[in-house]
């Protein structure tokens, strides 16, 4: 008998209700896209699930285009990053797998990083391009880059080599168009490369010799910088550079845009425009520029004619980087009321709004409590296209087309999840329970880390139901809970994967 889990697999993987070709060698001809839905991926960076208003009543920061996005579609309650903060999650985002599988084990990488993806490994981009999409990046990629440098040195600010194009990047790995900026906007080198080439070298430096900016809060490191490049310009060009892709695109030829945005990150530099805007000062100010963004983005598409037949997804990389001091400085809490913040492993550091829109196929204004995770878009993809992964691609990665086109879909999708903090502390959630490899934060919220004291509990064990504020640890009082927990991260961790293959 086919169950109801069973059909709703069947939608998603065999795609049957869109007609998807299956042949990867027939990608390029016109019977194979036709029907192919174009996917738009907007990455918020450090966006806070309690900031757009269709997440909590309680915000201050203007978000109509957000809401009106979750409006239009589904937004779902228990999304969740691979990693609490931005370039593993971007990895995992990308590959479907999680960063901790890579030689990045803590922290993100620096502008001058070597490139993290492998060029053979399958990624969102590539999977498509295969299957006829024109493929697209535009922000920020921090990623790691494969820099031209003087004599074969190791690149860094004195070494590059600003003549050439870098050899490893966005086009390496199944993009045909890009433009980006190497890594976060408080990190040099401060240039745009468009298609592996830098658009104007990084010959100056950063104005005057203080790191801290006079003005909303961050600061950005010293170091090289293009002459004309502006710090408070580099949003309004991600937004102006996506919507010119957008564009260019035909409704004869599917597309695929990533959007990974440089904001709210700080620097927090709204522009004039945006100045207050919210009840959060330069924060919730830069928020409601981002969303604005996110219209400007979406609207394009509605413009060009393909707001019927495109997936529009807007979340965000980790939590906000929003401490106790400033909630209670403006009485707000931009992670709503999860504990901690961004780089941490509670729920505030990768706990994220997830908002998708597909009209005609998301019905309008639902909602799901589906846990999902960031590295379910390459599976959801594949299934998009009609395609089943390849054993060794996405080994974190699951499809969530059913719970997209299902809000009412109650079984789990996902086995269970795990979760990183940005110091490497490890945490597996599945169904209300979470728990956590160690004690303290894990991240920038103290104690970040604490030793265990002897007899104590060793590590965290909450259940999310009862308790969504992570306050009573109940690892000594549910030991068969923590064993079964345990052992099932540590079967994810040495078996290679964790999604069914």
């Amino acid at each position: 008998m086919q169950t109801r889990r069973n059909f709703l697999k069947a939608i998603g993987c065999a795609a049957g209700a869109f007609a998807f070709a299956r042949d990867p060698d027939c990608a390029s001809s016109a019977a194979r896209t036709a029907g192919l839905p174009n996917i738009v991926f907007i990455l918020a960076d450090d966006l806070g699930y309690g900031d757009p208003a269709c997440y909590s009543g309680q915000s201050k920061i203007p978000t109509p285009q957000m809401d009106r996005l979750a409006s239009q579609g589904i937004r779902f309650t228990d999304a969740h990053t691979p990693s609490a903060v931005c370039t593993p999650t971007r990895y995992g985002v990308l590959t479907g797998r999680y960063c901790w599988r890579s030689s990045l084990k803590k922290g993100v990488l620096g502008g001058y990083s070597k490139p993290l993806i492998e060029t053979d490994r399958l990624t969102v981009a590539s999977l498509l391009k295969r299957h006829g999409y024109n493929t697209g990046c535009v922000g920020k990629w921090h990623l790691g880059l494969g820099w031209a440098t003087k004599a074969g040195a190791e690149a860094k600010a004195e070494t590059v080599d600003w003549g050439q194009p870098v050899t490893h990047g966005p086009q390496s790995l199944g993009f045909d168009y890009s433009h980006i900026i190497p890594a976060s906007l408080d990190m040099d080198p401060y240039c745009w490369l468009e298609n592996g080439r830098a658009v104007e070298p990084a010959t100056a430096r950063t104005p005057g010799s203080k790191r801290r900016w006079d003005g909303g809060g961050g600061f950005w490191r010293a170091g090289p910088m293009s002459p004309s490049f502006d710090f408070y310009d580099v949003l309004p060009t991600v937004t102006q550079k996506s919507v010119g892709f957008i564009k260019h695109q035909t409704r004869e030829t599917p597309f695929f845009l990533y959007v990974p945005l440089t904001a709210p990150h700080t620097p927090w530099m709204p522009t004039k425009e945006f100045r207050g805007k919210s009840q959060v000062d330069w924060y919730g100010d830069f928020v409601a520029q981002v969303d604005a963004s996110v219209g400007q983005i979406v609207q394009a598409v509605d413009d060009a004619g393909f707001g019927d037949n495109t997936l529009v997804i807007v979340t965000s990389d980790n939590g906000s980087h929003w401490p106790i001091a400033q909630i209670e400085e403006f009485d707000y809490r931009a992670n709503g009321s999860w504990r901690g913040q961004k780089a941490d492993i509670h729920e505030a550091g990768h706990r994220v709004p997830f908002i998708c829109r597909w009209l005609g196929r998301i019905r309008p204004g639902s909602q799901s409590e589906q846990t999902i995770c960031l590295t379910d878009l390459l599976a959801t993809c594949a299934a998009i296209v009609g395609n089943k992964l390849p054993s060794e691609a996405g080994p974190d990665s699951y499809n969530i087309l059913p719970a997209m086109l299902d809000p009412d879909l109650r079984e789990p999708i996902r086995e269970a999840t795990v979760h990183h903090s940005i110091n490497g502390l490890f945490a597996i959630r599945q169904g209300p329970w979470k728990l956590i490899q160690g004690l303290g934060s894990g991240g920038f919220t103290a104690p970040q880390q604490v030793d265990p004291e002897p007899g104590g509990p060793e590590g965290q064990l909450y259940n999310l139901q009862d308790d969504p504020g992570e306050q009573k640890n109940l690892w000594a009082e549910q030991p068969e809970i923590v064993e079964r927990l345990a052992a099932l991260l540590e079967r994810y961790q040495l078996q290679g994967y964790s999604r069914p293959l």
